[in-house]
């Protein structure tokens, strides 16, 4: 791959974390800034009543302030899961592809067998998390699919992670690249199979030799 490629590359991962950041910026400002204004104003709505002995009004204010502000935790849980799970931190790999499973595949038959990826490096783990989680993303903008298929061997050579799915078969090349980047950050490769039937992603990470 030339410089230049290698730089345009290098553009489209910043570009598409800055958009990203500021997707994340208007979602907090647009969704759990606004909510968790509204609760604010309830609130102070509520101590009037109180002060002024309206406890029936004042309880039910209450009530929809504690339904808003349990509503916001959620968003602000679900944006903490995307940008790094806990789970995957505590508990490991496997683990945190399941409760993105959970969290993102309601509908999809999600399968996987990624046992092999939990020998890795936690910087390893992680930008492989964020490649499944993106992969999963993109299928369902292109889908939704009916199928997701992730399984890892680990081979001589190298680490196999295969990512596969049944949605429609556009080709996003834009995302696609970003893809491919993330994996070459980590010394990878990232191979695209386009069939009628799906999509298959292959990236080969090839083992790092012993420091003894």
């Amino acid at each position: 791959m030339s410089a230049d490629s290698d730089r345009q590359l290098t553009q489209q991962v910043l570009a598409a974390e800055q958009d990203e950041r500021r997707r994340i910026a208007l979602f907090l400002h647009d969704g759990p800034v606004q909510s968790l204004s509204g609760v604010a104003l309830m609130l102070d709505a509520s101590i009037d009543l109180l002060q002024n002995g309206e406890l029936e009004q004042a309880g039910e204010i209450l009530d929809r302030a504690l339904k808003r502000t349990r509503s916001t935790v959620g968003e602000l849980r679900d944006l903490s899961f995307n940008l790094e799970p806990v789970v995957l931190r505590d508990h490991g790999f496997t683990a945190a592809v399941d409760a993105l499973a959970q969290s993102r595949g309601q509908g999809i038959e999600v399968s996987f067998d990624v046992a092999a990826v939990e020998a890795l490096g936690e910087r390893e783990e992680a930008a492989l998390y964020q490649i499944v989680r993106e992969a999963l993303e993109e299928a369902i903008r292109r889908g939704p699919p009916s199928r997701f298929e992730i399984w890892a061997t680990a081979e001589p050579k190298a680490l196999r992670l295969v990512i596969r799915d049944d949605a429609p078969t556009e080709r996003r090349r834009r995302a696609l690249e970003v893809l491919s980047e993330r994996a070459r950050t980590l010394g990878a490769e990232l191979s695209v199979e386009h069939e009628e039937t799906g999509t298959t992603m292959i990236l080969e990470l090839p083992h790092r030799p012993s420091s003894d």
